[in-house]
């Protein structure tokens, strides 16, 4: 539901305090203000949807504007130019670390508050949803003393959430942390953070070489963007130095070959890297409505697929007051590859794209789609909002269209009976009186475990 202001008695600064801290409370991750020709839409993104929260009077738009960047330190009278911006405060008692964009349109500037959340940076790795064989490889792969630990994904996936965690882990009064980053998201007490800045010649690659002489344990870096940084980055890990990062990669295969791409030297790769956690975030069933249904024919071939599983039932969204659409939150799904002596002499003898493929998949690897597909079977997300985020292997990609077809058809047959249903019971009441028909009590939403006996295990 649209949420409405009073804009004639209200003040343009207390519009802003409410609508940052309302969105602040319904959880959402950034607060998108579009201008339009008839006026300005305001709209949240909760849990990575986008959704409509209030529209703007034309009147007020330039005073809105003008109120986002006094406070978040942009210039004012600059409307032809890209600005950044950030603000940290405390309004209504809730404490705010926000990122400010705005950016000029054709019908005006557009501003997007990203607000931040370092909430599960701070509960630590074993709250950040990973299975138990990938969270005791992450164990290993980060008490190692030297090295490169790679975190990727695309925009938004919570990779500075999972590298939060990380240091978070080792942050220790024996040991030296430097981090370089471009916007420095999070303060942590006793790592030494630098904040890039390019216009300067602060950038990437010059802060690495200074931190080098830094006699550093653990080092840093926000993200790797250029072949330069690639490289520094690399032989800072070989020469006794744990190095974390991010880059932005579908799958820990894509990293490597993103890596060489940048010119990266083999050899140096080859020894270097020692780890690679990939992650996608999926919206996690609210657990108030979510309910089972059957499986169909092509879930069922999955789940023997992935897990060797004879799956019946599975959990779906339904939507509750309590959550709106039948999801409330989200998990994150990860692949976490520790690189083995095999895989380094693969990097290093540049075997062929599909033989590094084999050899990576078969080394004791769980694939996104495996714990994605782990999962749904354990009720945390649902099988529709997978297929949106995994690509699929060559060998089952045939039967999405078949999947597809089948989930579209089935909630058009839902539909065209819950039309029939309504046209029966008009039917009945037509016939029999008022007084004689019985209130049906409402059902009770099924959302009991999947029971051992639904579920086979094939040896």
């Amino acid at each position: 539901m649209l949420r409405t202001f009073d804009y004639e008695k209200m003040p343009i600064v207390e519009i802003v305090n409410e609508m940052i801290v309302d969105a602040s409370k319904r959880g959402a991750s950034d607060i998108h203000f579009d201008p339009m020709i008839e006026h300005m839409r305001a709209r949240i993104r909760i849990d990575g949807d986008l959704i409509d929260y209030t529209t703007i009077p034309n009147t007020l738009k330039r005073n809105l504007i003008t109120r986002i960047k006094i406070v978040s330190g942009m210039n004012i009278t600059e409307v032809r130019l890209p600005q950044d911006g950030s603000i940290k405060a405390t309004i209504k008692d809730v404490n705010l670390d926000l990122r400010v964009s705005c950016i000029p349109t054709s019908n005006g500037e557009k501003i997007v508050i990203r607000i931040l959340d370092y909430s599960m940076s701070l509960k630590g790795l074993e709250h950040l949803g990973f299975s138990d064989t990938n969270y005791k490889k992450m164990s290993k792969m980060i008490s190692t003393p030297s090295g490169i630990i790679l975190v990727t994904g695309a925009t938004g996936t919570g990779k500075s959430t999972t590298v939060y965690s990380i240091l978070q882990r080792l942050n220790k009064e024996d040991t030296n942390l430097v981090t370089v980053e471009d916007p420095i998201e999070m303060n942590i007490p006793g790592i030494n953070q630098i904040q890039v800045s390019p216009e300067i010649g602060l950038d990437f690659a010059n802060v690495l070489r200074s931190i080098l002489r830094q006699d550093p344990d653990i080092i840093m870096i926000g993200e790797v963007r250029d072949n330069e940084t690639a490289r520094i980055a690399v032989r800072a890990s070989i020469t006794g130095h744990l190095v974390l990062s991010t880059v932005h990669t579908n799958n820990s295969l894509n990293t490597i070959e993103r890596l060489l791409d940048m010119d990266v030297e083999r050899y140096l790769l080859a020894s270097a890297l020692e780890g690679i956690v990939s992650q996608k975030l999926a919206r996690k069933l609210c657990d108030k409505c979510k309910k089972l249904r059957p499986t169909n024919d092509y879930e069922k071939k999955l789940f023997k697929k992935t897990l060797n599983l004879d799956v019946n039932e599975t959990y779906t969204a339904v939507g509750c007051p309590e959550c709106g659409s039948g999801y409330k939150g989200r998990i994150a799904i990860h692949e976490v590859l520790l690189i083995n002596q095999e895989i380094r002499d693969a990097i290093a003898n540049n075997i062929r794209k599909d033989e590094l493929r084999e050899l990576v998949y078969k080394s004791d690897v769980t694939t996104l789609l495996q714990d994605g597909m782990e999962k749904v079977y354990k009720g945390y997300t649902s099988f529709e909002e997978l297929i949106k985020l995994i690509e699929l292997d060559d060998d089952v990609e045939g039967t999405v269209q078949e999947y597809k077809y089948d989930l579209n058809k089935a909630l058009e047959d839902s539909e065209l009976s819950k039309k029939a249903n309504e046209n029966n019971s008009k039917n009945i009441n037509s016939t029999i009186p008022t007084q004689q028909v019985s209130p049906v009590p409402n059902q009770q939403t099924n959302t009991t475990p999947i029971q051992p006996n639904e579920v086979t295990t094939n040896n």
